[in-house]
């Protein structure tokens, strides 16, 4: 019995150690093939690390690099897995094996098949025996594999009546609409797959805004093609999906009239309309086309801003019929203000005050009654430093924290660093007609914050206005075209506004822009003249014809 088991010990012994020297025993094992190869291999390609599979490989070619790197590009690779799927039994330093791909190219479309790994034993070491076959197993020396690609019909972008706005003459549409072209290297990098240089695309407006909405999905076939891109072999085809066309909120008839309001204008301008009730944007337009000036312009908005700083008085308890001084100048903090052309109506109804645009009130009153954080609080509810998320880049109007009473008097009259665009001061009419202020938006407002580089922001909600500031706005705005600033006009039946002549740049008598906003019905509005002089002799009789058109 002890004999028996002395001689399995020395036959274990005999076969799993070989000494060398005295002491020194080397434990050998018996060969465990080239699984660990495999899944290393695989593993390595996974995470498109290249360099480690050009180790583990025998005889690797000099563009072992670039046939895999051009094979994830040429087929639009997003995402790839391998799994070692079977390992053969080794025979004379060979063997064999399989590995299962799955890639997810364009579109999240997955194209799955079953490779295989041949693999050599050298100097002890399993390495992968390369050969066109390890990509792809019908692969030969000289081809490579690509996805063909055929894109469908490009959606249309329409009008709220369901017309295409594609076709419609007019710079100003165009302009939102936007242009496609041919893209470059990093703008197709930045779309991703399936997209690639020299793929059309949008590059403007509605139509890089909603690019993957209009552009659909192409249909894809995996081929393998030869040096001369002529195609050996059809491996795979996936259908495409056409684009879903993008409706607008544009009214075809309020854009006309927009553009032939602005049509004699001599100096850069812009007009901008919105159903005061939605906040749908029905009309954009700019003079000269080149800059969005209406959604993307920053100008002081002048006495336009009278109507926040109005509202929030009157939410503070002024009446519309408030006795208040209006003298031709008053004093805040060492600085005089003055009214336009230093007219002074001394003690006067709040509605006469604010029909004839009295800085001198607003400036005094503001900083005695209402403070700073209060006029910021009640500007907020018309919008002011809120995002825009409407369709397409938009500037938020900006009233941002003032140092003293003088800046903020100069605040509460629309100057000093109070800026805003015809976009945002439309809305603010709009909030103005309807005692809510709503985000300006011209799609859908599920579709507002799914366009491309938006972040997925969903517009802002609704904010109403305090109780009594609309009833007050509603009386006080059409006084200004009735006997005020803009009485001289001609503005039909039912409108109500407010004219602003804002300065910029330095000097006594400092260049400005003129501003008319308003309402009449359910359309607000907001125009504005670039350098055009005062609101009344310039803006205004640009809302006026706007107004009779769009009728």
């Amino acid at each position: 019995m002890r004999r028996s088991r002395g001689i399995l010990v020395v036959a274990l012994v005999a076969t799993a150690a070989l000494v060398v020297g005295v002491g020194a025993v080397w434990v050998l094992r018996a060969d465990e093939g080239p699984r660990d190869t495999a899944e290393r291999y695989l593993a390595a390609w996974e995470r498109g690390d290249v360099e480690t599979m050009r180790t583990l490989t025998a005889d690797p070619p000099a563009d072992f690099r670039q046939i895999f790197t051009r094979m994830r590009d040429d087929v639009g690779v997003v995402r790839q897995r391998y799994r070692v799927t079977a390992i053969g039994d080794p025979k004379d330093d060979e063997a064999g094996g399989s590995y299962r791909a799955e890639l997810t190219l364009a579109g999240g479309r997955v194209w799955a098949y079953t490779g295989t790994l041949p693999f050599t034993k050298r100097d002890g070491e399993w390495l992968v025996d390369w050969s066109p076959r390890v990509v792809y197993p019908t692969l030969r020396e000289g081809q490579r594999l690509r996805a063909t690609r055929s894109w469908p019909d490009r959606a249309a972008v329409r009008a709220a009546d369901g017309s295409d706005l594609d076709s419609v003459q007019s710079g100003s549409v165009q302009q939102l609409v936007g242009a496609v072209g041919k893209l470059d290297a990093k703008s197709a990098r930045e779309l991703g797959a399936p997209y690639r240089e020299g793929d059309l695309a949008g590059v403007e407006g509605l139509q890089r805004q909603y690019e993957r909405r209009l552009a659909g999905t192409p249909a894809l076939a995996v081929q393998i093609v030869g040096a001369d891109d002529q195609v050996v072999q059809t491996l795979h085809r996936f259908g495409g999906t056409g684009g879903t066309p993008l409706r607008t909120t544009v009214d075809p008839k309020a854009q006309r009239a927009a553009s032939q309001a602005l049509a004699d204008v001599g100096k850069p301008a812009s007009l901008v309309a919105l159903r005061a009730s939605t906040g749908e944007i029905l009309a954009v337009a700019n003079k000269p086309g080149g800059y969005n000036r209406a959604l993307m312009g920053r100008y002081p908005p002048g006495s336009t801003f009278k109507v926040v700083t109005a509202a929030a008085l009157v939410a503070g308890g002024v009446n519309v019929t408030s006795r208040v001084g209006c003298p031709a100048t008053t004093n805040v903090g060492g600085r005089t203000f003055k009214n336009y052309k230093n007219e002074d109506f001394g003690t006067v109804p709040f509605r006469e005050a604010f029909a004839h645009s009295c800085n001198t009130t607003f400036a005094r009153m503001a900083v005695d009654r209402l403070g700073q954080e209060r006029l910021a609080q009640v500007a907020e509810q018309f919008g002011f430093n809120a995002p825009i998320i409407g369709g397409l880049p938009a500037v938020r109007a900006s009233y941002p924290p003032v140092k003293d009473d003088t800046a903020f008097a100069s605040a509460s009259f629309g100057q000093g660093e109070v800026l805003t665009s015809p976009l945002n001061m439309a809305s603010v009419a709009a909030a103005a007609a309807t005692g809510t202020w709503r985000s300006p938006r011209l799609v859908d407002a599920a579709l507002a914050g799914q366009a491309l580089d938006a972040g997925g922001r969903r517009p802002e909600p609704p904010r109403r206005l305090e109780p009594g500031v609309r009833s007050a706005l509603r009386t006080l705005m059409p006084a200004v075209v009735s006997e005020g600033t803009a009485a001289a006009v001609g503005f039909p039946a039912g409108t109500a506004g407010k004219t602003g002549t804002a300065e910029y740049g330095s000097g006594d008598n400092p260049p400005t822009h003129a501003w008319f906003i308003g309402y009449r019905g359910d359309l607000a509005f907001a125009v504005v003249v670039e350098g055009g002089g005062t609101g009344a002799e310039a803006a205004a009789p640009v809302a006026a014809k706007f107004l009779r058109d769009a009728a």
